[in-house]
């Protein structure tokens, strides 16, 4: 293939000056088949080193030579495996497009620099669009002069002093074809190291130059040496460690059920809804970045008219799905939190138009090709919608409810059933829709059609969960709320800094703020202390580190913290569980009592009895007596660590005061108090912080009437202090039944059980006879199943619906 009337060191150097690019490869094979005949080892490096450059310009046949090279290991030295390993793994795509961008390059360095500022690039972008001679790029549609100094400035730095050159230039470009959108360089976080050494030898300048200056520079070092030797002083003063675990176990011990199950879900959803927003709007500013890729592409066609643009619109959609799957992720979190969560906290008619006001957002941030096939899918899933809010109307409107009318059901399994209606129909044919989405393009539409679409899609159907779940009153005040908003927001912020204004007087009233001020301290200080002590740097420069993940990967770890740290506590939830064991008390005496310890010794009977384990059994015995088994308060805790003086501010602050004594009209609580006033050491206490646990002794009732009552056979009922009330006002000899769960010394002396529910059934106060008081022990699993349930309607309703 060499031409005759040219020798190879002629060849050698036009291939080097760039006169015949195909050279290059005519070299590579002729070495190649040089090595096949003599100095194997040297011909083959030569000829890998002039496939390289032909590969770099864009040669097929080069590349697949240069991949059997590195395949066969031929020409590999440690200087050129870097270049061979990328180059053989480039495609048809990437080779064309180097092959684009190296025409690109020479037209915006027409003096062929082997190196060019960035200014001097920009300023030759009217040569690209000239078309060169002879070429077919006059039937190709090319950007105007202005969208290709946007290309290439979003290509390249924006220092104008850097220089570029050609292999730089192809990187970045086919970087950007792949839709791997650069970055702009942040100059201002270059790690100090980098910038130390010509800092330092100014600063000995200064020295010399200005000794005032000098000596300034030196009191801060010292400044700056000398706090961080105090915080680790007083670091070494404080007990960090304990006071941690004291506010931690304070913080959790006022922590009940009822406050996770209520705060848990809220936050979940609040969060994640936040996510979503922030999601659309990087999806929507993705959306200008297409269209600087659209330009890209159609400017690199007019170099290489055989570029695929399919392929590159592909890529695109691959390497720009990040935030589309964090959209979907705070969607999953979304779903599941809504049915759990408190309604009356969350304003669902105006969450409605935000999320109606961000599906149409986002239909609008899909580019051409996906909108062309999303239009009739969001045209059907607004309809079938629709069709379903119809329900919602009176029932006099019969013609617009019949849109939404369920006409049948068909049961598919246990638990999904098949609704036939119009919105049902309509539900068919989009998810046909989403399937002839998905399957073009060789499968390829899923993320580059389908997925943009679900944002859109999922945006749709939340809008219409908050729709289902507002009030006609509610979408009024919203829709004046944003009219008002747009039209008199000066009035709108003074009237909500007024409010604020007034809403913190009254906090300050009655010393709520300075309440949450004094724990904020206290919580900040241990926690400031051990992070600038562990991390050497301030307490910004902490917070810095954390944000550089994005808001969206931040609040996205730390709601599936807070959804791992509730999943394992509902694994081990009870629940509503039922105490209908068929085990008497009599049996178990029988069995694990005085009679099995006189028959086979205690020791056997504890083996024989612990395969009674895990029975739940309702039982009735006689009330005996209780005692506080421990006390826990977190508050004193933390005080007693305080000086004096301190302490006993914060215990006034968060506590009670001893009453007077004086006063003639004072409660049976406040007698007892003033009896133990004169001996207690301070003026208040924090005993409403005081969290029990109760040992209740209950005896077994016998069968006959003259029998007398075992008391080796009485059990221990270990009670929390959500029994407390019931508890103390119980007399010894009642009768109550009790239901508890047979667990730990079964066999023993006086076993210990936990209590689960208890009901006095001869007492004389009717708020204890009038119920059963339970153990707080919410149905967390059958909240899960909720949720799932909701998600799966969600999904795919009204076309199915999960019965559970």
């Amino acid at each position: 293939e060499l031409e005759e009337d040219l020798s190879v060191e002629q060849m050698e150097e036009k291939a080097n000056t760039g006169d015949a690019r195909a050279q290059s490869r005519v070299l590579g094979q002729h070495f190649l088949m040089l090595a096949e005949e003599k100095d194997p080892d040297l011909n083959n490096r030569l000829a890998v080193n002039w496939l390289i450059k032909a590969a770099k310009q864009g040669r097929m046949s080069a590349a697949r030579l240069l991949q059997r090279c590195w395949i066969q290991k031929k020409g590999v030295t440690p200087e050129n495996e870097a270049d061979m390993r990328k180059l053989s793994k480039e495609g048809k795509f990437e080779l064309a497009v180097r092959k684009a961008a190296m025409m690109m390059y020479w037209r915006l360095n027409p003096d062929r620099k082997k190196k060019v500022a960035v200014s001097e690039l920009l300023q030759n972008v009217s040569q690209v669009n000239a078309v060169p001679a002879g070429g077919t790029a006059t039937r190709i549609p090319a950007p105007t002069s202005g969208q290709t100094q946007k290309i290439i400035e979003s290509m390249v730095s924006t220092d104008a002093k850097q220089l570029v050159d050609l292999d730089d230039f192809v990187e970045m470009t086919k970087k950007y074809a792949q839709g791997i959108v650069p970055t702009v360089p942040q100059y201002g976080s270059q790690d100090s190291s980098e910038i130390e050494s010509p800092d330092l030898l100014d600063r000995k300048g200064k020295m010399l130059q200005y000794p005032l200056h000098a000596v300034i520079e030196m009191k801060e070092h010292l400044f700056d040496w000398a706090s961080r030797a105090g915080v680790q002083w007083l670091s070494t003063l404080i007990p960090t460690q304990h006071v941690n675990a004291l506010i931690f176990f304070f913080i959790i011990s006022n922590l009940t059920v009822d406050l996770f199950a209520f705060v848990i879900p809220l936050l979940v959803f609040y969060l994640s809804f936040i996510a979503m927003i922030i999601c659309t709007l990087r999806i929507f500013q993705s959306s200008k970045t297409w269209e600087n890729f659209k330009a890209l592409t159609s400017l690199l066609t007019r170099f290489e008219p055989g570029l695929d643009v399919e392929q590159a619109e592909t890529n695109f959609g691959w390497n720009n799905l990040e935030q589309y799957l964090y959209f979907i992720f705070s969607v999953f979190f979304v779903i599941f939190s809504f049915p759990v969560a408190d309604k009356k906290w969350i304003p669902c008619s105006e969450l409605s138009t935000v999320a109606i006001f961000f599906t149409v957002l986002s239909y609008y941030s899909l580019s051409p090709a996906a909108a062309a096939y999303a239009r009739r899918a969001i045209f059907i899933e607004v309809a079938s919608n629709l069709c379903c809010l119809t329900q919602l109307l009176p029932e006099d409107m019969t013609g617009l409810r019949f849109l939404g009318h369920t006409f049948t059901t068909v049961p598919l399994g246990e638990s999904v059933v098949l609704k036939l209606s119009i919105p049902c129909l309509l539900y068919i044919y989009l998810f046909y829709l989403f399937f002839s989405m998905a399957r073009t393009r060789g499968f390829r539409g899923t993320y580059c059609f389908l997925i943009p679409y679900l944002v859109c899609f999922m945006w749709c159907e939340f809008s219409v969960v908050l729709l289902q779940n507002s009030s006609a009153v509610g979408l009024i005040r919203t829709c004046v709320a944003y009219f008002l908003f747009l039209f008199a927001l000066p009035a709108l912020v003074f009237g909500l800094a007024i409010m604020l204004f007034i809403q913190l007087f009254k906090w300050f009233i009655e010393l709520e703020l300075t309440k949450m001020i004094v724990t904020l301290v206290i919580c900040a200080i241990p926690v400031t202390l051990r992070l600038w002590t562990r991390f050497s740097m301030s307490i910004l420069d902490v917070l810095r580190s954390f944000t550089q993940w994005g808001p969206v990967k931040f609040i996205l770890l730390c709601i599936s913290m807070v959804i791992l740290f509730f999943s394992v506590y509902v694994y081990h939830a009870e629940g509503q569980k039922v105490y209908n064991s068929t085990l008497t008390w009599n049996q178990y005496s029988q069995a694990c009592g005085p009679p099995a310890w006189e028959s086979k010794g205690m020791a056997q009977t504890q083996i024989f009895c612990s395969h009674l384990q895990g029975h739940r059994v309702t039982w009735t015995g006689r009330f005996r007596h209780v005692r506080i088994a421990e006390t826990e308060n977190g508050a004193q805790s933390v005080i007693n660590m305080l000086p004096v003086f301190i302490g006993d501010w914060m215990r006034c602050l968060y506590g009670e005061t001893y009453p007077k004594c004086d006063l003639k009209n004072t409660s049976q609580e406040e007698e007892e108090l003033c009896q133990i006033k004169a001996l207690a050491k301070h003026t208040c206490h924090v005993k409403r912080f005081d969290s029990y646990r109760f040992e209740v002794t209950v005896g077994i009732i016998q069968d006959g009437s003259s029998g007398a009552e075992d008391a080796a056979r009485d059990i221990i009922l270990m009670a929390s202090n959500e029994f407390r009330q019931v508890l103390l006002n119980l007399k010894p000899g009642n009768i109550v039944e009790f239901s508890t769960k047979l667990d730990g010394r079964l066999g023993a002396k006086a076993p210990a059980f936990e209590l689960k529910a208890i009901h006095c059934l001869d007492c004389a106060s009717s708020w204890l006879t009038g119920g059963r008081q339970v153990k707080i022990e919410r149905d967390f699993r059958r909240t899960t199943v909720r949720a799932f349930k909701f998600a799966f309607d969600f999904f795919f309703s009204p076309f199915l619906s999960a019965e559970i």
